[in-house]
């Protein structure tokens, strides 16, 4: 389970994806894939949770790790690459954004 807490001293990243229900589920299961196969097993990740909103038109997901350098080599990687133009296709837009924890209650 991924903990959020102030004295986290890693990267945190949240990305969230604006879709259509119909592509929904199968952006979804891109997305656990990537997540299961490549993004999981890179060097600095520490964890992630994936999120659906009710209607099944947002995505976000939430990541850690070790350092910010550790996610843009994921990024960077032949296969993400791949997985992301893939991903591309089943959304109106994606945006990953780098956060600092600045609370936790």
């Amino acid at each position: 389970m991924t903990e959020i807490t102030k004295d986290f001293s890693g990267q945190t990243v949240i990305c969230t994806f604006e879709m259509t229900p119909a592509t929904a589920s199968e952006l979804m299961a891109s997305l656990e894939a990537a997540y299961a196969e490549c993004i999981s097993k890179q060097p600095g990740f520490l964890g992630a949770g994936l999120h659906m909103n009710d209607a099944q038109t947002r995505i976000a997901t939430y990541s850690k790790w070790e350092k910010r350098g550790d996610y843009q080599a994921m990024l960077r990687s032949p296969e993400m690459i791949t997985r992301n133009r893939h991903i591309a296709t089943l959304c109106r837009s994606f945006e990953p954004v780098m956060y600092e924890v600045q609370a936790d209650f």
